[in-house]
């Protein structure tokens, strides 16, 4: 619960929103307006741990992976090992921090991830301008 309250305060001082959940069962519920795909219910960022009552982050992310739409993750663990760490990326995890870390090192790897996001969305959004604009133009 520390570590939550500490990256959830950490967040809200760059400025983020931060929706938190107790437990896995609280993040499954917060995002299953992903999983039906609900209108209006949208989210940048995911950050969960591996390790978490009822649900495991692990368990999180298998449910979203491969969804349109779906918000980059970050996966937290004390228990980094390489099989972790490869699960978690072909189900299609940004990162995967492994416990202990720096605050400065969390917050960094948060801009990176919502940096890269932004990009691609600028970019898709570019190239659909110019798909409708041959379009049109021809």
């Amino acid at each position: 619960m520390e570590m939550r309250l500490l990256l959830s305060l950490t967040l809200q001082k760059e400025g983020c929103s931060v929706i938190e959940c107790k437990d896995g069962v609280d993040l499954s519920a917060q995002l299953e307006s992903l999983l039906i795909g609900e209108i209006g219910v949208e989210y940048d960022l995911i950050v969960t741990d591996v390790r978490m009552p009822g649900v495991s982050g692990l368990e999180v992310v298998q449910s979203l992976a491969g969804l349109p739409g779906c918000p980059p993750m970050i996966l937290i663990t004390a228990f980094g090992d390489a099989e972790t760490h490869e699960r978690a990326h072909q189900l299609g995890v940004a990162v995967v921090l492994d416990k202990p870390f720096e605050i400065e090192d969390f917050t960094r790897v948060v801009h990176d991830v919502l940096m890269v996001t932004e990009k691609k969305s600028s970019l898709s959004r570019r190239g659909g301008d110019i798909e409708r604009e041959q379009r049109s133009g021809s």
